[in-house]
């Protein structure tokens, strides 16, 4: 009780400021403006001893802080509405309050009528993980596992829908392995589906908010468990459930940085998970004039996928960070910091390594293992090789929007402009060419793509700059290959397609009906191939369908409109912005409603079949 005592005085001031509901989660800029007015000089920049800090209340769940509020109210939290109460709970626990109750798929009216066990995942299709084969992580699906030509596709209708109650942003990729579909959503539900029908099997409630990928594997050894499905959330937590059942086999915290993350999707291989960590501490930073900016340092952990044991944990930056200088306002600044790992390790095979790229550092100097392409044992987790392609990219703490002007309404100090913000933000795409010789393809936000040698310590082979101007955020999540030409969705407007040998831009296709520096334009959604075609989600909501060939449109759809779903949860599309399609025996699995920030939000899982 005394904690809870504690909390609701800790919040209380934010509480007074809520004047509407605030739908975003923790790195809201309205949670961060409230938290700056009313309570960081004794929660974060000047902790009083009397009351916890903004850390320990962001490892409570939104439950215990809404219950904290709701239990022993401070006195200046009388006349607080409800919603206030809950949009504060969610700003620091992470996720919105009472999605245990409401995404309960038990409660759902299309529970599976039959619950038979999961078929062997090893016989037949499937799109297991970020990128269907993580020693290529080339998001390509070939035609056995795929059931989908290329001449099917323009005959693609809507065959189901299924609603995230209570989520915003549908931005988890699903996993379609055994018959069922695994996927997670923004409210930090994850859910067990059936890949013919989308009833519901099972859901489980994480901590956090969810949003990456899911593996299954078979589990041996003696128990009931066959198969076990895995996943991290937003919150540093890995978990593995019963695939069957989603009872909880294990769960560990990864990292303890109050703001850790886990957006990559782990890539699991013989028996261990490769785990990369990012943050929000950038984000932090840059929106707060009072936040200690930083000290996280992006890692890969590997993890013993039977118990989740820690085998080996390694930092992209190696030196911890220092206290550095301090802000106008007095502010202890840190470093070095960032070097994210924002996307899933890709496997070589042929040297037992990791292939991971890195974001850029949050404080100068920038370290030289940041916004790079690194190669690591995948027995140890020693750096085999890493080669920088973007020096001096640093994000300087303290810094955010460049002033009063700011849109979020919080003054900045920033003595200089931001870095550019270069990150490599996807996987990297290891490929094979005719000739034998490989190639290790990375795209970056700024609009190049670059190509080392994997058997030569990571050499330059070629790049590639595909826009004009070199700008933040043009290639994402990144692109997909096949043995030929690898395709890129840009933000600026437009797909590419450039020769996995060369470099060479093969063609350029504008996204029809976008206008530049329109409120929607653009494509930073991962891509997604079958032989012959390439599928690419829009900021618009659009899903377009295009020929590898020359880059022509065969087929689209909109998904930016409300949908009738197979759960009654009222449930619409909307920016396509994150995760791409899934392709598995005829079926195309998306997720529809990932805003980016500015966009369109949503909550929808569609899945489509030819017709």
């Amino acid at each position: 009780m005394k904690n809870l005592m504690l909390v609701a005085a800790a919040l209380a001031a934010l509480v007074m400021l809520a004047a509407t509901p605030d739908k975003a989660l923790a790195q809201s800029p309205a949670g961060v403006r409230l938290f700056e007015t009313k309570c960081a000089s004794c929660h974060q920049s000047a902790p009083d001893k009397k009351a916890p800090d903004v850390s320990r209340l962001r490892k409570m769940t939104p439950e215990a802080i809404y219950a904290a509020l709701s239990k022993k109210p401070h006195e200046q939290v009388q006349g607080t509405s409800d919603d206030d109460k809950k949009t504060v709970a969610a700003f620091l626990g992470g996720r919105k309050i009472g999605v245990t109750e409401i995404a309960d798929a038990k409660k759902m009216p299309n529970q599976c009528t039959a619950d038979p066990p999961m078929s062997d995942i090893n016989a037949g299709p499937s799109w297991n993980g970020w990128g269907v084969d993580p020693a290529i992580n080339a998001r390509f699906q070939p035609a056995s596992a795929a059931g989908l030509s290329a001449a099917q596709v323009p005959s693609l209708k809507l065959k189901w829908a299924f609603g995230f109650p209570l989520a915003e942003e549908a931005h988890s990729q699903p996993t379609v392995i055994g018959g069922r579909v695994f996927v997670g959503s923004d409210a930090g539900t994850v859910y067990s589906l059936d890949a013919a029908s989308g009833c519901v099997y099972w859901s489980f409630q994480t901590d956090g908010a969810m949003r990456v990928a899911p593996s299954v594997a078979s589990v041996k050894g003696p128990g009931a468990t066959k198969f076990a499905v895995y996943f991290g959330d937003q919150k540093a937590n890995m978990y593995a459930l019963d695939a069957d059942n989603g009872k909880l086999l294990w769960k560990v915290k990864v990292d303890e940085h109050p703001v850790a993350q886990i957006t990559g999707a782990p890539t699991l291989y013989e028996g261990r998970l490769y785990v990369p960590m990012a943050s929000a501490e950038e984000r932090t930073g840059g929106l707060s004039v009072t936040y200690p900016c930083c000290t996280f340092r992006g890692t890969i952990t590997a993890l013993d996928a039977k118990t989740g044991k820690q085998i080996w944990k390694t930092y992209i930056i190696p030196d911890p960070p220092k206290p550095t200088t301090k802000s106008a306002k007095g502010v202890q600044h840190y470093g070095p910091a960032g070097g994210a790992v924002w996307a899933a390790p890709t496997v070589d095979t042929r040297h037992h390594a990791l292939y991971i790229g890195t974001g850029d550092a949050y404080t100068e100097p920038a370290g030289k293992n940041t916004d790079a392409v690194m190669a690591l044992d995948m027995d140890s987790g020693k750096v085999l090789w890493s080669v920088q392609d973007t020096q001096n990219d640093a994000w300087l703490s303290g810094c955010g929007g460049g002033g009063s002007d700011n849109p979020d309404g919080i003054s900045h100090n920033c003595p200089k402009p931001l870095g550019p913000d270069y990150d490599f933000g996807s996987s990297m795409i290891l490929r094979t060419l005719p000739d034998g010789h490989r190639v290790l393809v990375a795209a970056q936000k700024s609009g190049m793509v670059w190509a080392h040698d994997p058997d030569e310590q990571g050499k330059l082979l070629w790049k590639v700059q595909l826009v004009d101007k070199l700008a933040l955020g043009m290639i994402t999540f990144g692109g997909a290959a096949d043995e030929q030409n690898a395709y890129f969705g840009l933000r600026s407007g437009g797909i590419a397609a450039v020769s996995l040998k060369t470099g060479e831009k093969k063609w350029f296709t504008p996204l029809p009906g976008q206008h530049p520096g329109g409120p929607f334009q653009g494509e930073t959604a991962a891509l997604t191939m079958i032989p012959g075609v390439v599928f690419s989600g829009g900021w618009d909501g659009i899903l377009r369908a295009l020929s590898t060939e020359d880059g022509h449109q065969i087929w689209e759809v909109n998904t930016a409109h409300e949908f009738k779903t197979v759960n009654e949860v009222k449930a619409n599309g909307g920016t396509m912005a994150s995760a791409g399609p899934t392709i598995v025996g005829g079926t195309l699995f998306v997720g529809s409603g990932y805003q980016f920030g500015t966009g369109i939000p949503g909550n929808v899982l569609l899945a489509f079949s030819p017709q």
